[in-house]
């Protein structure tokens, strides 16, 4: 029974201790957008960030200026580009990838999503299509260059146990392929 409460205790304070890590990266990162002033899912985008513990900056002023400046690409372009702590985040990247980027501090330009997918945060509609968060290594790095930091995928698990019940010789491969 000790050893069970010592574990326990011990996780409890590795958890507390992550949380402050974490809450102290999201209370000194403020983030500075770059948006249109009548895109909504800009907006909503925002209000993700900011429900996730960010102090937020809009300037409604587009986004491509800024974008250019930064160093990312057009082939990576979505509708607002942010700045936050040395970093670019281009389009709907959620909260929890930029914690981490601010978390590991990899030398980087940042993170995008390149368009719009639905189901990325501020871009909430129902529908939830698969995609990719990439990070950014090089100033002006085409999309084909980028490497995959996390994958979105709804209906991998869907997939994988469907395909378990098919007969071998129904089973078929598919490639997702980027722009």
């Amino acid at each position: 029974m000790k050893i069970r409460v010592s574990t326990l205790v011990a996780r409890s304070l590795i958890a507390v201790g992550l949380l402050i890590v974490t809450s102290q990266v999201v209370a000194t990162a403020t983030v500075e957008v770059y948006k249109s002033p009548t895109c909504g899912c800009c907006a909503k985008w925002v209000d993700h960030m900011r429900d996730n513990g960010f102090t937020v900056n809009t300037h409604d002023v587009g986004n491509k200026e800024i974008r250019k400046k930064s160093g990312i690409s057009n082939s990576l372009g979505s509708c607002h580009t942010a700045l936050i702590n040395g970093y670019a985040i281009e389009g709907h990247v959620p909260a929890e990838d930029i914690l981490r980027l601010l978390k590991e501090k990899p030398k980087a330009v940042g993170l995008a999503v390149p368009d719009m997918p639905h189901g990325t945060p501020g871009m909430e509609s129902g529908r939830v299509d698969p995609y990719n968060v990439l990070l950014i290594k090089e100033r002006d790095e085409e999309r084909k260059d980028t490497t995959i930091y996390k994958r979105y995928d709804p209906y991998a698990n869907k997939a994988e146990s469907v395909e378990s019940v098919k007969p071998e010789s129904e089973k078929s491969t598919s490639v997702m392929r980027l722009k």
